[in-house]
């Protein structure tokens, strides 16, 4: 157990540094660096395209759960898009099936998009389904946080500025009093960009446990290749 844990450390680490890394970036990205108007409390009012921490973990998780390899780059990038494009597609058209409030519009396209996902699973070298799920529900769920636009009237606000969030005609029906009222095109951007974020930590995160691996296994060769030549040394003067 405990060289299970030695030979996990590298890794653990790297992923821990990088978690790190991407949650600051990500938070700061939306709320302090690209952004649409100052809050008033410290805060700036985040512009339509944001980065979505959870997101980034998500695409992480399954580059992972896909073999984390160069493999899996390709099979959860072909899931992320098919299944970001089917949300996308959802979020389009579900809006043109039944208005507010009604939601059977949405359970129906979301019911039928679900459908190509398992398909494609045929092509199993090249997509991965579990992440294709993965993907969708990541979009859908931002799309119900940022406050279900197209299908809700002025979900995601008419204007992103901070005079729009003093009346609610206008701020849209997102989280935080509509500080993330986002149009339903910008979500799917924001959360697929983030998505990918996810599977470049994902590659980083194995190839540079693998470096500092293989730089602390050389560190120990070179002292257990010094210690024989010590010990061969004080071989050669006891004789």
């Amino acid at each position: 157990m405990l060289q299970k844990i030695k030979a996990t450390l590298p890794l653990a680490i790297v992923v821990g540094i990088l978690a790190y890394a991407w949650t600051h970036f990500a938070l700061s990205f939306s709320f302090h660096w690209v952004t649409a108007g100052d809050l008033g409390n410290g805060l700036e009012l985040p512009a339509n395209f944001q980065l979505i921490v959870p997101a980034g973990f998500i695409g992480w998780g399954f580059f992972f759960a896909a073999g984390a390899d160069n493999r899996a780059v390709v099979k959860v990038g072909t899931a992320i898009l098919s299944g970001g494009l089917a949300a996308l597609a959802t979020m389009a058209l579900s809006s043109k099936t039944a208005d507010f409030p009604d939601f059977w519009g949405i359970a129906v396209w979301v019911g039928v998009m679900s459908v190509p996902l398992i398909i494609l699973g045929v092509f199993d070298e090249w997509t991965y389904v579990p992440a294709s799920f993965g993907a969708f529900a990541a979009v859908f769920y931002y799309w119900i946080a940022t406050g279900l636009d197209f299908w809700t009237p002025g979900g995601g606000g008419s204007e992103n500025t901070v005079n729009s969030l003093s009346d609610p005609a206008t701020a849209g029906t997102g989280a935080f009093g509509g500080v993330i009222s986002t149009p339903f095109g910008w979500v799917w951007a924001g959360v697929t960009a983030s998505l990918f974020c996810g599977v470049v930590l994902g590659v980083l995160s194995v190839k540079l446990a693998s470096f500092f691996a293989r730089q602390r296994q050389a560190g120990v060769d070179d002292m257990a290749e010094a210690e024989v030549d010590t010990r061969q040394g004080t071989r050669v003067k006891g004789r």
